[in-house]
């Protein structure tokens, strides 16, 4: 565990750094900006988008050419939108696809739990066994997609889902999840390989995988 104690440490720090250039409001024009920092300080910072969904043109892109991909996210949706439908496809480019989903079935008080309980503070629609059901209907979807698509890992973690990973060979993308808001309108940072918050993103995600387990999807009728 002790790795992932270091993760969640440089998942701090980078948020400390986010505080530090959130007056840039992710534009593009000021993009210059935040890579002459990076390139200064080390990190690999290339970009902020203000919001998640707003990373993912640039997402599907890089995922196009990626030679493996890493996914460490508290609910999955991504997984099953137009962004990574390349990814499933039949001969598409990441050779390795390792994927991480909080566990559905971890008994009562885990993390996933305690997500959903803050969420629900924002949003009196997420009821207590929402997130749970929407992470059983990902991890079946992933399922389903495996059958059809070799190279492809899928497991359960109970820890903290306080950020998701998207990490390939080239860079990641990394959003640290708000207790007032949900992924998709949290910030998100895009790391380039190789720089100090790529390093710590590929860190949290090997320290989550060594301690998860192999998922169970819902057994086809």
């Amino acid at each position: 565990m002790t790795d992932f104690l270091l993760g969640i440490l440089s998942s701090l720090a980078a948020s400390a750094i986010l505080v530090v250039l959130g007056l840039l409001r992710g534009a593009r024009p000021l993009w210059w900006l935040i890579t002459a920092f990076s390139r200064y300080t080390g990190t690999g910072l290339g970009r902020v988008y203000r919001h998640q969904s707003s990373a993912e043109q640039d997402l599907a892109r890089d995922l196009r050419r990626a030679r493996w991909v890493k996914v460490l996210a508290g609910r999955g949706n991504v997984l099953t939108r137009e962004v990574f439908s390349t990814v499933w496809s039949q001969g598409a480019s990441p050779q390795s696809v390792q994927i991480l989903l909080p566990d559905p079935d971890a008994s009562e008080d885990s993390w996933l739990d305690r997500r959903s309980q803050e969420v629900s503070r924002f949003d009196p629609g997420f009821t207590r066994g929402l997130l749970r059901s929407q992470v059983r209907t990902n991890i079946d979807y992933l399922a389903r997609v495996t059958q059809a698509r070799d190279g492809i890992e899928l497991r359960t973690y109970n820890l903290p889902n306080n950020c998701r990973v998207i990490a390939t060979d080239c860079a990641a993308y990394l959003t640290f999840y708000s207790a007032s808001a949900h992924g998709r309108n949290s910030p998100c940072l895009y790391a380039r390989a190789p720089g100090i918050l790529y390093t710590a993103a590929l860190r949290q995600f090997d320290a989550a995988w060594a301690h998860a387990t192999p998922a169970l999807p819902t057994p086809f009728p």
